[in-house]
Parts: C-alpha cells; structure tokens; sequence
C-alpha cells in the first residue's frame, strides 16, 4: 500500500462505501479520518454478544473493544475495511448488522 496509489484509492472507497452503508443502515459509528471504522454498541456484554454472533452466524470477524482499551460506555465494534473487501462483502456486513441491530436484544439496550 506505500507505493500503490491504485490500492491506497481503494482502500479510501472501500472505507467510505462501508461508512455510507451503516449510516443509510442506521447502524451508529464514530466519524474519524482512520481506515478503522468503530461501531459504538456501549455495553460490554452486548459489544461480545454482537462479535460473536457475526462469527458464529456470519463468518464475519469483527474485534469487539471493551474496557480497559476504552472508556466504560463506549464499547465498540472495531471494522477494519480494506480494499480487497468486495460490494458483496460490504453487503453482507451491514446487512447482517442490520440483522442484529433489529434484534429484541439490541432494542431493549437502545
């Protein structure tokens, strides 16, 4: 990625397309300059509850980040997009954010 500019550009639209997607999802996530685009789910049980569904329900892994590394009630999500991850992946990403987002579980937290 140093010396392509074609695969830097990439990784740029990859990471905006996955932005794009979660905020027409309304799937909440920090605004920032990275390329790691954090999901905040603010509960711990629920930050593993959510990675560990992905992974065992989706075949997607997605780092969930708890306290210690961050404030209590800001637990997140960590989504690392990089410019190999196709539109089908991106899709099947938020859609099954989507998914557990409209989850009971989820709504009696929000």
């Amino acid at each position: 990625m140093k010396v392509s500019a074609a695969e830097r550009e990439r990784h740029r639209q990859v990471v905006a397309t996955v932005r794009r997607r979660l905020d027409d999802a309304g799937i909440p996530h920090l605004d920032n300059p990275s390329h790691i685009v954090p999901i905040i789910v603010g509960d711990p049980a629920l930050c593993r509850w959510i990675s560990d569904v992905l992974l065992d329900d989706y075949a997607i892994y997605v780092q969930p980040i708890n306290y210690p590394t961050v404030p209590r009630g800001t637990e997140r999500l960590r989504i690392t997009p990089s410019p190999l991850h196709s539109e089908a992946d991106i899709d099947h990403l938020v859609c099954s954010l989507a998914r557990l987002w409209a989850h009971p579980k989820l709504r009696r937290a929000a």
